[in-house]
């Protein structure tokens, strides 16, 4: 089989999975029976994304920028969005591609959106003070590249997170360079490993891991607020509680200044990160086994994690 099929296997079935980690399965047995609808739709060239506006009396300070996984568009992102809102914090979902106008396939993406929706929070008056981040996945890999770039955003919470700038994903198997963009310049990336050819998703990114070129690693020393990190160690989508420990340890070893907290899961897959199952028992959960671990896992800890999320952004933006 010649590369370019491993390469159309490997992110069909890549993106295939990624709907169940942000989205559908877990987002409808988690999520509040009546949606509540955006407090405003940002629709413009620049920035895609939808505003969520916490209660006056109970917003923490400031705002956080969401950002979903390899699902596109604003499906995932406006599912924590809107949780974040209900549990006081001004929060704006933001669609980085995959939405009308925008880049079909996760491939040399610009990072600039972020940095939009960075302008557009600050003049938000209910949005006043530090500014957070929330990534999740290839979100979480964004989150990372973004805050290190970025000394306006003040605090930074991941899921399933990268230590690297990764190729990107192309559902046909064509080629792809790197995930992301600086003023249209392609960032430096680590390419997927095919050594073996195609043998799992997970592979792909597990045998790339320890040869990364130096150059594709994400400066998270930079970053200029303190980081959380939830991870599932059962996680076959890509070796998030391993690259999440390599995070830890480059903060470590360059002195970061401030709080690091890396929490991996044992027997939790990809879908790890976000609020607690409202059903543990919904047939749609069953999904979510394709990216790793178990249920009770999952629900003990979404139970577990969600909370320490939101005790962590708190206090990240109470100064």
């Amino acid at each position: 089989m010649k590369k370019k099929s491993y390469i159309a296997l490997a992110l069909l079935a890549a993106l295939a999975a990624a709907p169940l980690v942000a989205a559908p399965a877990v987002a409808q047995v988690a999520a509040a029976p009546a949606p509540t609808p955006p407090t405003e739709e940002v629709r413009r060239p620049d920035l895609i994304a939808d505003y969520f506006a916490a209660d006056p009396a109970t917003a923490s300070r400031g705002a956080v920028i969401v950002l979903g996984g390899s699902e596109g568009g604003l499906g995932g992102s406006r599912n924590l969005a809107r949780r974040l809102a209900a549990d006081g914090f001004n929060a704006i979902a933001v669609s980085y591609f995959g939405e009308a106008g925008q880049s079909p396939r996760l491939n040399e993406i610009p990072i600039e959106p972020v940095g939009a929706a960075l302008v557009w929070l600050q003049a938000r008056p209910e949005a006043a003070g530090p500014i957070a981040i929330v990534g999740v996945s290839k979100g979480a890999e964004l989150a990372l590249l973004t805050a290190s770039r970025e000394p306006r955003i003040k605090a930074v919470a991941v899921g399933v997170p990268s230590s690297l700038v990764w190729q990107g994903i192309d559902q046909t198997g064509a080629p792809t360079g790197s995930s992301w963009t600086v003023e249209d310049q392609p960032l430096p990336y680590t390419s997927y490993d095919f050594s073996r050819g195609f043998v799992s998703i997970f592979a792909l990114y597990a045998g790339a891991v320890d040869t990364a070129p130096a150059e594709a690693e994400i400066p998270v020393e930079r970053i200029a607020g303190p980081v959380l990190m939830i991870s599932g160690q059962a996680d076959t989508l890509w070796p998030s509680a391993d690259m999440a420990a390599r995070i830890e340890r480059r903060l470590q070893a360059h002195d970061f200044a401030f709080p690091i907290v890396n929490i991996a899961y044992p027997d939790a897959g990809h879908a790890v990160f976000g609020p607690p199952i409202r059903d543990p028992n919904a047939p749609a959960l069953q999904a979510v086994l394709s990216v790793g671990g178990t249920i009770p896992a999952l629900v003990s800890a979404r139970a577990d994690g969600w909370p320490r999320v939101l005790a962590f952004l708190r206090e990240a933006l109470s100064h």
